[in-house]
């Protein structure tokens, strides 16, 4: 047995404090290697917060990651465990994505990430350079407050390596380099790696988690190695890290650490397992002498730590005593671990966003008595409540009183029903709720309008109920710049993919939570949170058609379509970019109640709504990012606002030659 602990820390990394990451990283650090970990795995740029963005192109930005990596080096020198962490570097005016070895006060290699992403919300090659395979180097890197050691005391070794320490040979890889059969864990592998280390900012995507876990799987046994990957996690923007970490074993799973959680765990596992399975594989061995035959080899360095002492280590025998039954543990049905992963994810970017800009004091929620503002309320709330759930229970009460605000701004066309819903919810969640209305107000507006027309010319019904939005979304920019309140933009994504929303009304806010939830998610996940939650005024609200309530018995879907038939159009016509006839071929076998005429219409309704309402969302405020399909034109969908859409009808006739 060759039996090593393997330390697994997910910092919650804000872009730019690297000072403060830097401290949560040699606390974790120090607390791991007490516990006796030979091996400390971080995320991907742990140091400087990922993603950077354009920041990479300030010099200072740079450095002071590098400033960041000599006090780690400094601050852990008194222990004997490696830790593996991840930065910028910039080297001959280019820059690179490393992962660091750093052990005992010394940086003993930087290995640049290899495979650069470049699609969905990844922008990593337009200001990353990629390392190249077998090429290495040494650098010198120079710190303001300490200087940075390598292994001969000063240049340290850049590019392509693998690493021989006491217990074992070590590979360090980036993100993306898992994610592609080609990266360079194979010939790191076949040139003697047993465990690889991959650092990773996987942004969460609902599913991307059994994905995730499936690869490091699939890696593992297609090298027969141990394989240790390490998730970042927290909120940057609109993107959410959703944490986590897997140690695998040639294709086995033998640790997976919880998701949505800053922390570490530390796991005992057996080096020398994968390494006989090498020896019993055929295929494997063939591969490697193929692969010899080549005459390249990845360098090695060695890392002459000290052996920790294995005595008190035990073999990793499973915990339910058998090596053949599945373990026997409570599984949540497949409805409540959906509906936890999502909410959990939204939880979290509410959270940090209103933590990492340090530029709110409380939140606020316009409610209108419907289920879009409603689930932003129960999302605000449920963040507060995992913040202050160690706080007794009254004083977790106050808490969310003090820092959570409703507002009920009605009209005339307000029902009694949304009136009384509103109040509900606020009593239900023990917090506030100002009553305002806004008639007189929209009044003196509409003759204000009115007064600027041209004569003849009148308020359209569309400008008139735009008007009530409009004045409710300002009047809750007013309240969250004198309360320094973050204000949550309630839109769906649903409403917002075919413009049934108002700018400078309800598309208003400073921060957009279920932007890209759509409207039958909405439901669904209001139906999970009152089977939780148990309130009454939940079940009224989803009682209710859904309405704007800005004209009399108005109601959304008789404005646009059935809500099933809108997010169907939007995941086949957006999402696989189907042509409309492929779409109601679709629905006809989806929707077989519907006419084929009535689906057309639909379809066609769609398509039209949607291209001319482009320049309506790509001035939405940002968004959690949830899906591959994002209604985000920064980093999900860069459609063209300037277009037109006449090619979804074909050309009517030849074109003309010459």
């Amino acid at each position: 047995m060759r039996l090593i602990r393997l330390g697994l820390a997910n910092v919650n990394s804000t872009v730019g404090a690297v000072q403060k990451n830097t401290e949560t990283a040699v606390n974790f650090a120090l607390a791991l290697a007490s516990q006796g970990a030979h091996l400390v795995a971080f995320p991907e740029q742990v140091l400087g917060g990922y993603p950077p963005e354009d920041w990479v192109q300030w010099p200072s930005f740079l450095t002071a990651q590098i400033d960041g990596l000599s006090l780690f080096a400094k601050q852990t020198a008194a222990t004997n465990t490696l830790f593996a962490l991840g930065l910028l570097v910039q080297r001959k005016g280019q820059i690179y994505n490393c992962a660091a070895l750093v052990s005992q006060g010394r940086i003993w290699g930087l290995c640049p990430k290899e495979k650069l992403p470049l699609y969905q919300v990844f922008y990593e090659s337009r200001t990353l350079s990629k390392g190249i395979p077998y090429h290495t180097e040494h650098i010198e890197l120079s710190s303001s407050y300490h200087p940075l050691l390598g292994p001969d005391g000063k240049d340290i070794p850049f590019g392509d390596f693998i690493f021989q320490a006491p217990f074992g040979t070590i590979s360090l890889e980036i993100c993306e380099d898992l994610w592609s059969p080609q990266g360079p864990m194979r010939r790191r592998c076949f040139s003697g790696a047993e465990l690889c280390v991959n650092l990773s900012a996987s942004p969460f995507r609902l599913g991307i988690s059994d994905v995730r876990s499936q690869i490091v799987n699939a890696r593992s046994r297609d090298n027969h190695a141990t394989l240790l990957y390490v998730n970042a996690v927290g909120g940057n923007d609109g993107l959410v890290f959703d944490g986590g970490g897997y140690v695998s074993q040639s294709g086995t799973s033998l640790f997976e650490r919880p998701r949505f959680q800053e922390g570490f765990d530390i796991v005992t596992v057996d080096l020398d397992k994968a390494s006989r399975l090498r020896t019993e594989d055929s295929t494997f061995r063939a591969d490697l002498e193929e692969y010899q035959q080549q005459g390249k080899q990845v360098r090695s360095l060695p890392v002459p730590c000290s052996q920790k002492d294995q005595t008190p280590l035990s073999y990793p025998a499973p915990k339910h005593h058998s090596f053949f039954l599945p373990p026997t543990k409570p599984t949540d049905s497949l409805s409540q671990a959906f509906c936890e992963e999502l909410l959990s994810a939204i939880t979290v970017g509410i959270g940090d966003y209103f933590e990492k800009t340090k530029a709110f004091q409380c939140i606020g929620v316009a409610l209108s008595g419907g289920r879009d503002s409603l689930l932003c309320l129960l999302l605000a709330h449920r963040y507060l409540c995992h913040t202050y759930q160690n706080l007794p229970i009254l004083q977790q009460k106050q808490k969310i009183k003090e820092l959570l605000f409703a507002f009920y701004m009605p009209s005339r066309y307000s029902s009694h029903a949304s009136a009384t819903i509103a109040q509900d919810i606020a009593d239900d969640l023990g917090i506030s709720l100002v009553h305002i209305p806004i008639d007189q107000a929209v009044d003196i507006e509409i003759q204000a309008a009115q007064s600027m027309l041209q004569p003849g010319h009148s308020l359209d019904p569309i400008t008139l109920q735009n008007i009530q939005a409009r004045i409710r979304g300002q009047r809750m920019w007013n309240w969250a710049n004198a309360q320094k309140g973050l204000f949550l933009q309630t839109s769906n994504m649903s409403e917002k993919a075919v413009g049934y929303t108002t700018i400078g009304g309800d598309m208003m806010g400073a921060f957009s939570p279920i932007a890209n939830v759509p409207k039958t998610l909405v439901n669904y996940l209001l139906e999970y949170l009152s089977s939780q939650l148990h309130f009454s005024s939940i079940q009224k609200v989803l009682s209710q058609p859904a309405s704007a309530e800005l004209a009399k018995d108005q109601q959304t879907e008789k404005d646009l379509m059935p809500f099933d038939i809108l997010d169907a159009c939007i995941a086949l016509f957006v999402g696989e970019k189907m042509h409309p006839p492929q779409v109601l071929t679709i629905l006809l076998q989806m929707f077989p109640n519907h006419s084929p005429h009535q689906l057309q219409e639909w379809i066609d309704r769609f398509t039209k709504l949607f291209t001319q309402s482009i320049y309506k969302w790509v001035q939405a405020p940002l968004s959690i990012h949830l899906w591959a399909l994002d209604l985000d034109r920064e980093r999900a969908l860069q459609l063209p606002v300037v277009s037109s859409s006449s090619w979804l009808c074909g050309l009517t006739s030849p074109p003309i030659d010459g």
